[in-house]
């Protein structure tokens, strides 16, 4: 079943609210709310198109604030906060801010007690969550430990991928067929439903930004060009975005690097930019996240009945916590934010790191085939 064709994009400039039968989808799913208008994300930098002077300086300062801001230095403590606090040691913030956002392993108890009589269904980013943050985003590997624990909770539960990354690329890094996975921010779904109570085997594929391909590859081209000067930029295509990663640029030159982006999306209009750790993501315009894609998922493998089904969806990085607020709004299941330092999120358990994302999965697993004794 391929749920792209014949269907227009939720087309985030379209004034009028899209029907059922532009998506084909279930109405809870809809990019749109009722009533028109443009729907916020915080994870969105929406871009000014015309450059009027005075405006340079602000415009710069806004881009330069908000990758600062995505970007925190772990544990960077002022001088007069340790002066003032003579006792305090690394982790003061973070056991401070783990009393809203507990351990899930320490809370592991609370939330299988949730779980119990519904089929829990899990969703995991890639990056920062199934493996480690590195310079090189095409050396993120994940452990072959790591592999094996997710191939080993899929076992047990319906198990997705929701990356940043394009599907194909995720996919290699993963090499399990027995995940779903949904790349370039969940614009880009394939499934097989063989958990499905509906169907039997079909595939679903489903890309709400199709009609944007071939401007996503001009877009890409011209930004390996013109950041070829920018000591440490890479540019990343993911099939419906395009990722400007600056983890390895001097932040003396993020502002250079931030004013080629925003110089360039002048004459894309239909392009918008959003910001993760240390990369600028060049998106389509259409209210599309990868909460939608949980919900999306969710409702085409007819696991989307909360009396019956717990999603539990685990992530690192801004574009998570769409899907953390589409499970809060749902009130059906948990986000589970994987952080080392405090920040606020709407999840509403965390993790430190990949190491403590691979003892929940395994914890489950044991949990699971011990409730089934």
């Amino acid at each position: 079943m391929d749920l792209k064709s014949n269907h227009n994009s939720p087309i985030l400039t379209d004034p009028a609210p899209i029907s059922k039968s532009r998506l084909g989808v279930h109405s809870n799913m809809l990019p749109y709310a009722a009533a028109p208008g443009v729907g916020f994300s915080p994870n969105l930098l929406l871009i000014p198109r015309k450059k009027t002077g005075v405006l340079d300086d602000v415009r710069a300062s806004c881009w330069l604030d908000a990758m600062k801001s995505s970007s925190p230095p772990p544990n960077r403590i002022s001088k007069d906060v340790v002066n003032e606090l003579p006792s305090f040691d690394p982790d003061f913030l973070y056991r401070n801010w783990m009393v809203k956002y507990p351990s899930a392993l320490g809370s592991f108890e609370q939330i299988v007690t949730h779980a119990k009589g519904k089929r829990i269904v899990l969703f995991l980013d890639y990056d920062g969550t199934l493996s480690p943050i590195v310079d090189n985003p095409d050396c993120a590997f994940m452990s072959d430990a790591m592999r094996a624990a997710v191939k080993e909770a899929a076992k047990y539960f319906p198990t997705a991928i929701i990356s940043g990354r394009s599907r194909d690329k995720v996919y290699e890094f993963i090499g399990l067929r027995e995940l779903y996975y949904a790349g370039s921010h969940g614009m880009d779904i394939m499934v097989s439903d063989r958990h499905s109570t509906n169907n039997q085997g079909k595939e679903v594929m489903f890309q709400p930004a199709s009609e944007f391909l071939p401007l996503i590859d001009e877009v890409y081209k011209s930004l390996i060009e013109i950041t070829r000067g920018i000591a440490g930029a890479k540019v990343e295509n993911n099939k419906f975005c395009v990722s400007v990663h600056y983890r390895n640029v001097d932040d003396k030159n993020w502002n250079a690097l931030a004013n080629c982006v925003y110089d360039l999306l002048e004459d894309y209009p239909r392009l918008r930019v959003s910001h993760g750790r240390k990369v600028l993501e060049v998106r389509p315009v259409i209210s599309w996240d990868k909460g939608k894609a949980v919900t999306f998922l969710l409702e085409s493998l007819g696991l989307n009945n909360c009396d019956e089904v717990l999603p539990i969806y685990v992530g690192d990085d801004r574009t998570d916590e769409d899907a953390f607020r589409a499970l809060k709004e749902r009130n059906c299941g948990y986000g589970i934010l994987v952080s080392s330092v405090a920040k606020e999120s709407s999840a509403a358990y965390s993790l430190r790191d990949p190491s403590e994302v691979m003892e929940f999965l395994k914890s489950l697993v044991t949990w699971r085939k011990s409730s089934a004794l």
